[in-house]
This record gives structure tokens, C-alpha cells and sequence, in this order.
């Protein structure tokens, strides 16, 4: 009986994860906030510049995604951002308003095509399912190069040549797993132009100066970050684990695309992720360096704050017009 079920888990506002096995990710915090985790349903027409869709990727899997077309003139090909949405591993997806709103605003102004697929979440879906699902995604873009499946956006406008990796949060942490599996693997004729790492979830099991010493956001806590994190690892690992501590990791012979690294001055992890930062640089690897000054972890998905405070509004646009430079340049 529904009745008698017993939370045994919570992540404040987030999540609900009850002792027989069913997951509630039911906003239940300040109800002002809700609207960002509202889904927003596809629009084939253009709104604002820019049309979506949905697609199924594996009829066997259910793996599916929202793709973000933005309106430009018909000559010319368009770059393809492939996205790995954040929310711990735990939750959000593709469709909600607080991604909807910054990713039709990417698209339209770095003039690129976003395909971002429905991860699967844990704890019903420990990793690896969400790197598995976010390689999978890489690999459809190869069979939609090749001509073996089709999509009317990607097949006609998409430049897969010029492919890049981006995501939020965990979803970074995806981006980089994601970018040294690819390095395995013949993509041809996709090429990966680059990676965009956006406040990666980079971490160890001993807490950092910045996790002790910064403030925590809406958007990122202590809590937070550790309860996601014992429910998306393997069965077995820690935060000392390469998914989530990547730091200082051997990368000599890993031929890695050029990095936009976006940290945010007030993150919690910002250490171990400058500690990221300065171990490519050592390896050789091509990586660049945005700070957003005085915010702090994924505060561009925050509409609310956006609206009504001038530090994150003007952050937001800096931090979309870097991403959108890079992807010009590369």
C-alpha cells in the first residue's frame, strides 16, 4: 500500500526516495521555484529563434532526446552541441524550464544546434547508465553522419565536423568521460571540435577548502552533494573514484579535444576543479580557463536570480557569450 510507504532518503526539495524502491522528484520547495523543473513541451514552429523537438535514439533502450534548432539563414552548416544536462546524476531532464531557457538562448546565439538526451537517473540507474546513455548519443550523431538514420534538423543543417561536448554540473563530469572514451573510438566522419566542462561536479571524499569555506547556493549544497553522489557511484566506490576525482589522472597519449573550462568564483568545488584546470595544462592539453565572478554553482540556471539580480544576469551573458566564441573558434 502507498500508505505504508517509509521515506528513507531525502534531498531537500529535490528528491524522495521511499523503502520500496519508488523515487518522487516532485518539487516540494518554495513553491516560486517550481517552474523551473516544469517540463516544457516541443515546439516544431520557432519561438523566439529557435524550434525543439523530440526524438527517440534506441527504440530498445527508450534513450531519447530534445534537440534545440536555431532559425538562421538557409547557406551553411551549423555546429551541434551534445549536452549532458547536471542535477547530481539524481535528477532533471532536458526539458525543464531552467534548461529550456538557457540552452534555446546558447543555440540561438553561438547559432548551433543543442541535442541533449534524457539521461537515465540514479538511484534507480547507477553509473554507469548515464555515460553509457550519454556515448550512446555520441554514436546516433555518427550514424545520423553516415546516413544510416535520419533527423530532419541534424541531417540537413548539422555540422559534424565541428561537434562539441557540453554539460552542468555532473553533467560535466559526463563531458570529460565522455570526451577520453572518445578518444578510443573511430568517430569518423564525427569530429569533436571541442569540450565545455560547466561547473563540473569534481570532488573527493575529503572536503576541499572551498567546500568548507564558500556559501551554499539553491542550487548546490553540502547535503546535496553528498547524498546525490552515495546514490548515482557504482555500488562500491567513492568520490576518490575517475567519474568524480579526475584530478591528477594520467592523460599522456589521450588525444583530448580543446577545453572551455567554466568554474564560478563562489562554487563549492571550485577548488578541485582549478585543480583539474592546472593538471591538463601540465599534461599539454589544450584548455582554456572562463571565471564568472561573484556566483556561484550553476547560478545561469537560476531564472529567478537571472531576473532580479545584475551580478548573475551580466555573469549569464559573459559566461553564453565565452561558450559561444570558443565554438566559433573551433
Amino acid at each position: 500500500m502507498v500508505a505504508d510507504r517509509k521515506i528513507i532518503d531525502q534531498v531537500s526539495g529535490w528528491l524522495t526516495v521511499y523503502d520500496d524502491g519508488f523515487v518522487d522528484r516532485s518539487w516540494t520547495g518554495p513553491p516560486q521555484f517550481k517552474f523551473m523543473s516544469d517540463p516544457v513541451p516541443p515546439h516544431h514552429h520557432f519561438i523566439d529563434g529557435v524550434a525543439t523537438h523530440d526524438l527517440l535514439i534506441n527504440s530498445k533502450s527508450g534513450l531519447h532526446a530534445r534537440v534545440y534548432l536555431p532559425e538562421v539563414p538557409e547557406t551553411g552548416k551549423l555546429p551541434i552541441l551534445l549536452h549532458f544536462h547536471g542535477g547530481g546524476f539524481c535528477i532533471s531532464q532536458p526539458d525543464w524550464y531552467m534548461y529550456y531557457n538557457i540552452y534555446t538562448r546558447i543555440a540561438r546565439e553561438a547559432g548551433a544546434i543543442v541535442v541533449s538526451p534524457f539521461l537515465r537517473l540514479a538511484p534507480e540507474h547507477r553509473l554507469p547508465a548515464a555515460l553509457d546513455d550519454g556515448y550512446s548519443t555520441l554514436l546516433w550523431l555518427r550514424d545520423v553522419a553516415n546516413d544510416e538514420t535520419y533527423d530532419s534538423g541534424l541531417s540537413t543543417k548539422g555540422d559534424f565536423n565541428r561537434v562539441f561536448l557540453i554539460g552542468d554540473s555532473s553533467g560535466g563530469n559526463i563531458v570529460h568521460q565522455v570526451a577520453k572514451k572518445a578518444a578510443e573510438e573511430n568517430l569518423h566522419p564525427v569530429r569533436l571540435a571541442g569540450a565545455i566542462p560547466i561547473h563540473p561536479g569534481f570532488v573527493r571524499s575529503v572536503r576541499s577548502k572551498s567546500e568548507l569555506e564558500k556559501p551554499q547556493s539553491p542550487m548546490l549544497t553540502l547535503d546535496m552533494l553528498d547524498k546525490f553522489l552515495s546514490m548515482g557511484l557504482p555500488e562500491g566506490s567513492t568520490k576518490d573514484g575517475p567519474i568524480t576525482c579526475p584530478m591528477g589522472e594520467e592523460l599522456q597519449g589521450v588525444e583530448l579535444p580543446p577545453y572551455l573550462l567554466c568554474v564560478a568564483e563562489e562554487d563549492l568545488v571550485i577548488d578541485t576543479e582549478m585543480e583539474f584546470y592546472e593538471g591538463m595544462k601540465k599534461d599539454g592539453k589544450k584548455i582554456e580557463l572562463l571565471v564568472s565572478e561573484g556566483v556561484g554553482h550553476s547560478f545561469y540556471l537560476n531564472k529567478i536570480a537571472i531576473d532580479i539580480d545584475p551580478i548573475t544576469s551580466q555573469q549569464t551573458s559573459k559566461m553564453i557569450q565565452a561558450i559561444s566564441h570558443f565554438v566559433a573558434n573551433h
